[in-house]
């Protein structure tokens, strides 16, 4: 998976020209890793092994492109996600609530940087279509989809999007 996911980001990357313009940013946006369902009551579960093991399989992809922020919401199992990623480029964790976000400062705060969100099967594509500045562009994801990325560059009022679907 690692591979196939590497060559299609360095494609799209390549093509949107990755260098680390002080007004390019690229966002890689992910829904958080399998939580553990076990506990129907449970409101903020944390991640099965199964889970653990996606994070620490995006952690790998996500060195590989200089990642100078991460984002995530403040449940367990976003910030189980993120913390490989994270920890592997000894970055803070900032959270954030995807409803309540002051989007243009966040615009502001990551503009030229490379950042990953991690967030829910029903806000990373409201995130994204935020980003792209088209309401209804990304539907909500599945309940079982851990693996898709939504990669989105921006520079000035212009940005390029792309969904990858990963496999298991």
């Amino acid at each position: 998976m690692i591979k196939v996911v590497l060559l299609s980001i360095s494609i799209l990357l390549s093509l949107s020209g990755f260098a680390q313009d002080p007004d390019k940013s690229t966002y890689f946006l992910i829904r958080h890793a399998e939580k553990d369902r076990s506990d129907a009551e449970n409101k903020d579960p944390v991640l099965t092994e199964k889970g653990q093991q996606r994070a620490l399989k995006w952690s790998e992809l996500f060195v590989h492109y200089g990642i100078d922020a991460v984002y995530s919401t403040d449940y367990n199992r976003t910030l189980l996600t993120a913390k490989p990623t994270a920890s592997a480029l000894t970055l803070k964790i900032t959270t954030y609530h995807p409803f309540k976000l002051d989007f243009e400062n966040f615009l502001k705060e990551t503009k030229g940087k490379n950042v990953l969100v991690v967030g829910h099967s029903n806000t990373i594509p409201f995130f994204v279509n935020k980003l792209i500045g088209q309401d209804n562009f990304y539907q909500q994801m599945e309940d079982n989809d851990n693996a898709s990325l939504y990669i989105v560059t921006k520079q000035g009022t212009t940005s390029d999007h792309v969904l990858i679907k990963t496999k298991d």
